[in-house]
Parts: structure tokens; C-alpha cells; sequence
């Protein structure tokens, strides 16, 4: 086995196509959606709705979205997340550092495999979602933990918990947000995050009592759940407003990428653009606090639709903030996070 004392870092985010083309967008999607943590309703539903309904449709739709955002480094997605990992080894020099995605490449087995050949006895598991769920966090932590169980020597693991709340994630958003809102002046700021079905966020409160049960429930998350997605976006969004100054009638938390004709989290972020601009918004800015890096579902469906469609509907000007990436304050807050939680 490895020497222990030797730690590797792992940055484990969600994935990207390989191209903007359909073969290779389909295999991701494939890979992706075929997770029952993502879809989470019986095998043989699973299987029937991928190959009757998405995969021979959206492949095609997801691929043409992604030409509208490839850059010359690849994907969004993985570029931000290599420069993240770059600025992250200047700051965090005693530890080996690597990016794995769940689904597509760099693969977490290979991110895995390659700090092993480090030496590497000891990894921290950096999930890189702000709030926990367990269609985002809790997948590409069992990826990690399905790839070392198989190893003959499992090299210890230490999961990073969700960060949503961490004072210095908060401090980094305020900062990054901070010039853009001030020279856009918007005349109201919407939070959009990653959308779930209602069924999920049932489904993590042990009780069964709480989650989605009351109008407040979230208010209150630390009663009942914990581990409550909703609860955390809120609790986010209240960090950066806070810090932000700004005004609770200047605000409004939405949820984005709803899949299918299950209920999923409202309010729906596409419903408020429209809603925002009918009602007489001219100048919106949008943040997206669940991604720490720029990607198809901030750059696209919230910098390119979501602009559009606000200003079909009467809006005027529309300011994406973009995300982390690699800002050197969130350098210092993940560089701080990751100290606090290394082992001895």
C-alpha cells in the first residue's frame, strides 16, 4: 500500500460530451441518465424512458447546445474545472491534485489511477456542489467509492461535506458578484439553481414529516433535515444577500433543467424570467450559486435562453454573473476549505 502520509486531492464534478456532436453526446447522456441516483424510479422504467423517449431525441438538442458554448479548450465545464485545479496546486502545493468526472473524461477511475502512480495514500474527495443531493453529491461520491472498492489496496478516503454555507464560498460569491452588480445596477436579482423532483428532496428527510410540508420548512431545515437540497440553496442565497446588501423584495430564488412531467422544485427559473419581465423588470442579473464553474446550464440555458426569452417578454438588459471558476478568492476559500478538512 502506499504510504499513508502522502495526500491526493480530488476535484469530482458531474461530466461533459467529449465533442458537441450527437454520437458523443448521446454515450454521456447515456452514462449519465443511466444512474438511478439521476433518475431515480425503477430499472426497467429507467431503461424504457432512455430508450424510447431522451436518447433518441436529445442527443441531437443537448449536442447543438453545446456547439453554442465549446471553446477552444473543450467544454466549459472541464476547461474551468483544469484551471480551478491549476491555480488550486500554487496554493495547495504539498498535495497532489487531479479532476475526475463521473461521467465522460477525465473519468474518475483515471483521476483515481493517476494519484495512486503519485504515491498517494491518502485522497480527499472534493465533490464540487455547494448543496448536497443525491443526484448530484451523492453520485459522484459512489463513483469514488465504487472505483476504490475494487482496488486491492483502497487507499483511504475523506469526503469534503457541502460547503453551502461555508463563510468563505459566501465571501467568494459576494466578491465575484460584487462589481458586476454595482456597474449593471439591476432592478432585481434572480437566484437560479439546479433544479430537483420533489419526489428527491422527499425522499432525503429521514422523517417524512418535514421536507415540503410546510411553507417555511426550509426556514427551519436544521429540524427536521440537514441534508435538505432546498434548505441549502436558501441558506446560499440568504449568505450572498446578506453580504450583498441586498434587498429582500430584490430578490427571488428559482430552480433550472427541469426533466420530464414529474413536479419538480418551484419556482421554475424559465416561468420567472418571463414573469419578471411581463411584470416591468428591465435590468436583470442572474446568479447561479449551485455551480462552482461555468457550464452548459449557466452559460446556455440561463446566459443564452434564459437572456433570450426575458427579453422577448419586455426585459431590456439581462447580466449573467458568471461563476468561481477560478477567482482568486475562491481559490483562497476552497484552499482554506480543503486545510480545515485534511487528515492529520
Amino acid at each position: 500500500m502506499n504510504p499513508p502520509g502522502r495526500i491526493g486531492l480530488l476535484l469530482v464534478n458531474t461530466g461533459s460530451p467529449d465533442a458537441p456532436e450527437t454520437a458523443p453526446t448521446r454515450r454521456y447522456l447515456r452514462q449519465f441518465l443511466s444512474d438511478p441516483r439521476v433518475i431515480d424510479i425503477a430499472a426497467w422504467k429507467r431503461r424504457l424512458l432512455l430508450e424510447l423517449i431522451i436518447l433518441p431525441f436529445r442527443p441531437k438538442k443537448s449536442a447543438h447546445a453545446y456547439r453554442q458554448i465549446w471553446t477552444a479548450q473543450g467544454s466549459p465545464l472541464i476547461a474551468n474545472s483544469r484551471a480551478f485545479a491549476e491555480a488550486l496546486k500554487a496554493a495547495l502545493p504539498d498535495l497532489k491534485i487531479e479532476i475526475g468526472m463521473a461521467y465522460g473524461n477525465p473519468s474518475v477511475p483515471d483521476a483515481i489511477g493517476t494519484l495512486l502512480a503519485q504515491g498517494v495514500g491518502r485522497i480527499l474527495v472534493a465533490p464540487m456542489f455547494p448543496q448536497y443531493a443525491s443526484a448530484t453529491f451523492g453520485s459522484v461520491l459512489e463513483a469514488v467509492y465504487r472505483c476504490c472498492a475494487h482496488k486491492e489496496n483502497v487507499p483511504r478516503l475523506t469526503a469534503i461535506p457541502p460547503f453551502y454555507g461555508d463563510a468563505g464560498f459566501l465571501d467568494a460569491w459576494a466578491e465575484n458578484a460584487r462589481a458586476p452588480l454595482e456597474a449593471f445596477k439591476p432592478d432585481h436579482v434572480l437566484f437560479s439553481y439546479h433544479g430537483l423532483p420533489e419526489r428527491q428532496v422527499r425522499k432525503s428527510d429521514p422523517t417524512g414529516r418535514h421536507c415540503l410540508q410546510h411553507a417555511d420548512c426550509c426556514e427551519r431545515y436544521l429540524d427536521g433535515n440537514p441534508d435538505c437540497y432546498r434548505a441549502h440553496c436558501f441558506a446560499t442565497t440568504r449568505g450572498i444577500v446578506e453580504r450583498l446588501g441586498i434587498a429582500n423584495d430584490m430578490h427571488t430564488v428559482a430552480f433550472q433543467s427541469k426533466l420530464g412531467r414529474d413536479p419538480w422544485l418551484q419556482p421554475a427559473a424559465d416561468v420567472v424570467l418571463v414573469e419578471k419581465a411581463k411584470g416591468g423588470v428591465k435590468r436583470l442579473a442572474v446568479l447561479s450559486p449551485a455551480f462552482v464553474a461555468d457550464c452548459l446550464e449557466t452559460i446556455e440555458e440561463l446566459g443564452l435562453r434564459g437572456k433570450e426569452d426575458f427579453i422577448a417578454h419586455g426585459g431590456t438588459d439581462f447580466l449573467l454573473v458568471s461563476s468561481l471558476n477560478a477567482h482568486p478568492a475562491w481559490v483562497r476559500a476552497f484552499a482554506g476549505l480543503i486545510k480545515r478538512n485534511k487528515p492529520e
